[in-house]
This record gives structure tokens, C-alpha cells and sequence, in this order.
């Protein structure tokens, strides 16, 4: 590893929250914007390890939501940044719901954000690389480049023909 890269793990962080009366809807569910805004924390909190700098949201990449949370469940999310691109950062969450009696997290949505670090002018400062170091990692940092690639598009930041990662996957 170079100095100009850490390890993912070094980005991990990990968030509690319980789902409380003012959080859910008139079913009884999390409300999704609040959840989006547990996901943002925990994000920012990863890509700040990552960078030791002012880090601010770009991009909420993906958010899915696979599995209703419940009032009174016990929401863990788990965030790291997957890859770096100069400024940026692609950040990963995974949320799980705590079974009360059994200690069992089960998975329930996934998200990706994208984060710039600034300084404190505000202007946009280079990042060290992201290193991974188990499976997991690298494969999120695989797809990572393609995932960059298809929002730069779909944000017109980018011209088709020049996303390379993603003209490979149809040649």
C-alpha cells in the first residue's frame, strides 16, 4: 500500500438508530427520507475516515428499498467507501434490521452515495485511493468505475462513447 492510499477498512463506520413513533408513516414503516438521512450520515462519516477533510454529498447513487422497517426495529447501517476518483468517493451502505429476540440482523436495503472532499473554501481537494482488502471490497470496487460511469451519463457529465467500463461489458 502507497502513501497515497488507505485501506477500505479504515472507513468503516457503523450507526444504530431506533425506529421511534415520529419516524414512520401512517403504516407504521421508517419514512424513506429519514432513512436517506441516517444513510447520509453514516456515509459522510466513512468518507471523512477515507479523507481526513470536509467531505459533502454529490450524488445518491442507489437507494433500495427491499424490505419494510418497522416502528420499534433497531436499524444498523454499515457504510465504507468502495472506491476513490480523484475528489470523489463512491460510498456503500448496507441497512440491517436487529431481530429483538434472536440478536439476528437481517438485511433490508442497500445504497450508494457519492462524496467530494473540500476545503474550506469549499473547492474540491484530492483524496487518497481506496485499497481493498477482502472479497467484498474488491468486488464493490470492481464495479465501482462502471457505476461512476452510468451516472456521469445519466447526469450528461459525460458522453456515452467515452465510458469505457461500460462499453467493455458489450463487446
Amino acid at each position: 500500500m502507497n502513501k497515497t492510499s488507505r485501506p477500505v477498512s479504515d472507513s468503516y463506520a457503523q450507526t444504530t438508530h431506533v425506529v421511534l413513533p415520529n419516524d414512520t408513516n401512517t403504516l407504521g414503516n421508517l419514512f424513506g427520507g429519514r432513512l436517506l438521512q441516517w444513510l447520509d450520515i453514516s456515509c459522510a462519516i466513512s468518507a471523512h475516515r477515507h479523507c481526513k477533510r470536509v467531505v459533502v454529498t454529490v450524488a445518491v447513487n442507489h437507494v433500495g428499498f427491499d424490505k419494510p422497517i418497522k416502528l420499534g426495529d433497531f436499524v444498523t447501517i454499515l457504510s465504507h467507501v468502495s472506491r476513490a476518483f480523484g475528489s470523489s468517493m463512491e460510498v456503500w451502505s448496507d441497512v440491517y434490521v436487529e431481530d429483538q429476540v434472536t440478536g439476528e440482523k437481517i438485511k433490508c436495503n442497500s445504497a450508494i452515495y457519492t462524496f467530494v472532499a473540500v476545503d474550506q473554501a469549499g473547492r474540491p481537494v484530492t483524496v487518497p485511493e481506496a485499497e481493498p482488502t477482502n472479497e467484498e471490497e474488491q468486488k464493490r470496487f470492481d464495479g465501482a468505475l462502471r457505476r461512476r460511469q452510468l451516472r456521469l451519463i445519466l447526469s450528461g457529465k459525460m458522453k456515452p462513447e467515452e465510458a469505457t467500463e461500460l462499453k467493455a461489458l458489450f463487446d
